[in-house]
């Protein structure tokens, strides 16, 4: 294994492993303790921007000028992707809001394809289809199906999806690392947030609250596992693919449907257990299909 896979490998089961708590614990703030949606998010954002000035400071990256201007809307859809998504973990249970980040990878891959002229093999395509099909029954059959958790569901899967591809974009545009990109982009999107964030959530709604260590030590715990999620996904974007990030997120999804059924008491009926299986027969045969793209790929490279 070269250096590269190497890095990636550790890259994605960090994304997965640190992502996989951040949702619980997320899941645990608006359902215990009714922590307010926008303002946690901006503290992600702010938090994120703060680890990432110590790590430039100790010379982990340098600083990268590029025109605030052109950041902009990568901040703007960062703040949808994570405010819908979050508010899709509030409004769901997470079995149901994991289901719905699936069907991310078919949305990206029409944008990759009408924007940007990127084909897919009809075998890389077929594979989507079981994908498409076990979300649908996995939603369908949800014993806490609601309209306005759907409804925050589909909204982040259209915005996930364009940030996603946008991601990547940009750092070839700008030829900027994971951490020089995110070092712009989170401070943007945490002032973008205070504007709806006093509105909606009056600072009162936290200072009159009485906090508990646990409660205090949750929100921290979440602001550091932002960083980390966010720092990740760039690199796993950056350096292979939106197609790729979501595919690892598959692993998520089946992991994040035992633990919600395991520690939410969130119950399963038969039909979901059905599209839980067959969503991840989609993702087996969609790696398989990739690999074999890669080592021919590989193959024709060395000849």
């Amino acid at each position: 294994m070269d250096s590269k896979t190497f890095k990636t490998v550790l890259a994605v089961l960090l994304n997965i492993g640190i992502s996989i708590a951040m949702v619980l614990v997320n899941k645990y703030l608006y359902v215990k303790v009714g922590f307010p949606n926008v303002t946690l998010t901006l503290m992600h954002f702010a938090s994120t921007f703060i680890c990432l000035h110590f790590c430039q400071l100790y010379g982990m990256f340098p600083i990268k000028k590029v025109p605030i201007t052109k950041i902009i809307p990568l901040s703007i859809t960062f703040c949808g992707f994570v405010v819908l998504t979050n508010l899709s973990l509030e409004n769901n249970s997470v079995g149901t809001y994991q289901v719905a980040k699936v069907i991310t990878t078919p949305c990206v891959m029409l944008i990759q394809y009408y924007a940007y002229g990127q084909k897919f093999s009809m075998n890389v395509i077929f594979t989507v289809i079981p994908i498409v099909l076990g979300v649908c029954l996995n939603f369908m059959y949800d014993l806490k199906y609601n309209t306005l958790g759907t409804m925050y569901a589909l909204l982040g899967v259209i915005v996930t999806s364009f940030y996603q591809v946008l991601v990547g974009a940009k750092q070839k545009e700008f030829q900027m690392s994971s951490m020089q990109l995110l070092y712009y982009q989170a401070p943007i999107s945490a002032v973008i947030l205070i504007v709806p964030m006093l509105i909606f959530e009056p600072v009162s709604n936290i200072t009159d609250a009485s906090w508990e260590l646990i409660e205090v030590g949750a929100v921290l715990f979440s602001c550091l596992m932002a960083f980390g999620v966010n720092l990740s996904i760039y690199w796993i974007i950056g350096n292979t693919s939106a197609l790729t990030y979501n595919m690892a997120g598959h692993i998520k999804f089946c992991l994040l449907i035992a633990t919600g059924f395991l520690l939410f008491d969130e119950p399963l009926s038969v039909n979901q257990i059905f599209g839980f299986f067959l969503t991840l027969a989609g993702v087996i045969a969609y790696t398989h299909q990739r690999m074999k793209q890669e080592t021919t790929a590989k193959e024709t490279k060395s000849n």
